[in-house]
C-alpha cells in the first residue's frame, strides 16, 4: 500500500520546517564530504571545478560499481522467495517483519510517538498556523495508535474499509519500509549511480519535465519501490544543493507515483490483470505526459529556481559529447566525496526514521478524516461534480460516478478503484485505474509525507496539482480506453 510551513500562505512555496533536517541556515554537509560552503570557496578560488572529476585511488573505485549494482538489485530487480515475487528491498521488509513477530505495532507506535513529541521539543509547532493545525493532527494519531495497536476499533473505525484498512494497509507498511529502505538508499545516491545516469538521460529528463538526468533514479525508484522511498531520495539530493526547489517540487509531485507491486492491487481489484502490461505501460506513460504538461502551467511553472537555504546549487553539467567518459567523471567525482558504507547508511536510515515518524501520524489523522469524509458525508459526491465536465465531454459511461471516483482519490488514491469495481463497463474502470496512479497526490499518505520533507509545495499548491493531474489524465486516457475495449 501506498505508503510520507512558516508564515504559510496558500500561494507562496515555504519549506516544512519539521522534516528529517529542519534546522534552517545551518552549515549543510556537501554531498558526502566537506561542507557546500567549503565546496564554493574552492569553486570561487579555482581549486575545483563542478562536475570536474576527482582523482579517486583504483582500490576505491570498485565502490562504484560494487555498490552500485548492489543498489539497483536491492530495488529494481524482483527475485522469487518463498513463493513471493518482488524487489529485495521488499523481501528484506518481509524477514524485518518476520523478526519483530508480535513486536510490529509498537514499533510503529514508537515512530508515532517520535512524530508527534519531535514538534513540541523542537518548538516547530509554533511555526506556522498550518503547522500547528499538524501538531494537533498527531496527537489524535497517537491515540489512534495506541488503539490500534491494543486491537481496538471503536464505532466507525471498526469498518474494514477504515480502521483495519488504514493501520495493516498503510500505517505499517509505511512505518517500516521507509526505514528499511533508508538502509540501502545510500547505495543508490550517494556512490555515484545518480550522476552516472544523469549524464545519460538528461537529453531526455532536462527537455521534457524540466529536471535534471539524476531525478530518472527517483522516478524508477518510486514504480518498482515505493515514493516514500522516492521523497527521502528527492529531499536528500535537494538539501544538497543537487535540485534546485522547482526541480524538487516537479519531482515530488509528477513522479512520486505508488509502486508497481500496489499497481497490482489496483488492477486486481478492477479486473485488469488480463490486460495487466498494457494498464502498467499506458499508466506509466500517461502518468509521465501528465507531468510534462504540469511542469509548464502554474504552479508549478512559477515555484522559483532557488535551492534550500544556506546550500549553494550543485547544477548537473550539461554534456553534449563523450557521454561515456563523462559520465565515468561525475561517478568518480562524487565517490571521491563519499563516505563510508557505514556512515552512509547510518545517515540515510536516521533521514527515514525521521520521515516515516513525521508521516505516520499524519496517515492515522489526515488520512482517517479523509476515509470517513469519504464514507459518511456527501461531500466527495458535491466535489466530483467538478470533474463531470471531463468525464461526460470524453463519453465515459455513467460520468456522475466516474466524476465522484475521481474526487474520491484526494482522500486515498485506493478510494477510487473501490468505487467502480463493480462497474460493467472495462473502460471506465480502465480510465479510473489510471487516474488512481497518475493523479499521485492524496491526504492519506503522499501530501504528510511531501510536508515531512524539505520541499516547498504547500498545501493549497498541492491540490491545485490535484485537480490539473487528475482533469488531464481523465482527458488523455478515456479516449486510449474507448479505443481500447
Amino acid at each position: 500500500m501506498p505508503l510520507l510551513p512558516e508564515g504559510l500562505s496558500m500561494m507562496t512555496p515555504h519549506p516544512a520546517p519539521d522534516g528529517p533536517s529542519d534546522r534552517r541556515g545551518e552549515r549543510t554537509a556537501a554531498p558526502y564530504g566537506g561542507s557546500i560552503e567549503d565546496t564554493a570557496r574552492l569553486i570561487a578560488d579555482g581549486e575545483i571545478h563542478p562536475g570536474a572529476p576527482r582523482s579517486v585511488p583504483v582500490p576505491g573505485r570498485w565502490r562504484f560499481v560494487v555498490y552500485s549494482l548492489l543498489g539497483i538489485a536491492m530495488f529494481f530487480v524482483s527475485v522469487e522467495i518463498g513463493g513471493k515475487s518482488t524487489i529485495l528491498v521488499d523481501h528484506v521488509l518481509t524477514a524485518v517483519r518476520w523478526a519483530l513477530g508480535p513486536a510490529v505495532p509498537w514499533v510503529v507506535l514508537a515512530l508515532v510517538v517520535l512524530g508527534t513529541v519531535r514538534p513540541f521539543v523542537t518548538g516547530s509547532w509554533r511555526a506556522s498556523a498550518l503547522r500547528t493545525v499538524f501538531a494537533l493532527a498527531n496527537i489524535v494519531g497517537l491515540v489512534i495508535a495506541v488503539l490500534f495497536c491494543l486491537g481496538r476499533f471503536p464505532g466507525p473505525l471498526a469498518d474494514p474499509a477504515i480502521g483495519p484498512f488504514l493501520w495493516e494497509k498503510l500505517a505499517i507498511p509505511v512505518g517500516l519500509i521507509v526505514p528499511v529502505g533508508a538502509v540501502f538508499l545510500a547505495l543508490l545516491i550517494g556512490y555515484g549511480l545518480m550522476e552516472f545516469i544523469g549524464v545519460f538521460v538528461q537529453p531526455i529528463m532536462r527537455p521534457l519535465w524540466r529536471v535534471p538526468g539524476r531525478a530518472a533514479v527517483d522516478a524508477v525508484a518510486s514504480f518498482v519501490g515505493s515514493y516514500s522511498l522516492a521523497l527521502l531520495i528527492t529531499d536528500r539530493v535537494y538539501r544538497e544543493g543537487r535540485y534546485t526547489s522547482r526541480e524538487a517540487a516537479i519531482i515530488a509531485t509528477g513522479f512520486s507515483t505508488v509502486s508497481a507491486t500496489f499497481m497490482i492491487i489496483v488492477a486486481k481489484t478492477l479486473g485488469l490483470m488480463d490486460h495487466w502490461n498494457l494498464y502498467f505501460f499506458l499508466t506509466l506513460a500517461i502518468t509521465f505526459a501528465v507531468t510534462a504538461i504540469t511542469v509548464r502551467i502554474p504552479p508549478l511553472r512559477s515555484i522559483p529556481e532557488d535551492t534550500f537555504e544556506g546550500v549553494a546549487h550543485v547544477p548537473e553539467p550539461q554534456v553534449t559529447s563523450g557521454r561515456m567518459r563523462a559520465a565515468w567523471g561525475e561517478a568518480m567525482d562524487t565517490l571521491a566525496k563519499a563516505p563510508s558504507l557505514a556512515r552512509g547508511t547510518w545517515d540515510t536510515f536516521k533521514d527515514g526514521v525521521l520521515m516515516a515518524s513525521a508521516i505516520v501520524p499524519s496517515i492515522l489523522s489526515i488520512g482517517l478524516a479523509g476515509l470517513l469524509l469519504a464514507e459518511h458525508t456527501p461531500l466527495f459526491d458535491l466535489l466530483g461534480w467538478i470533474f463531470y465536465p471531463f468525464t461526460w465531454v470524453t463519453g465515459l459511461p455513467d460520468p456522475a460516478l466516474a466524476g465522484k471516483a475521481s474526487a474520491v482519490g484526494i482522500a486515498e488514491m485506493f478510494l477510487p478503484a473501490l468505487m467502480v469495481a463493480d462497474h460493467t463497463s472495462m473502460a471506465l474502470r480502465f480510465t479510473i485505474g489510471v487516474v488512481c496512479v497518475s493523479q499521485i497526490i492524496f491526504f492519506s499518505a503522499l501530501v504528510p509525507s511531501i510536508l515531512a520533507t524539505s520541499i516547498p509545495v504547500p498545501v493549497g499548491r498541492l491540490v491545485v496539482l490535484w485537480f490539473e493531474r487528475v482533469a488531464l489524465t481523465i482527458l488523455i486516457t478515456a479516449p486510449i480506453a474507448h479505443l481500447l475495449f
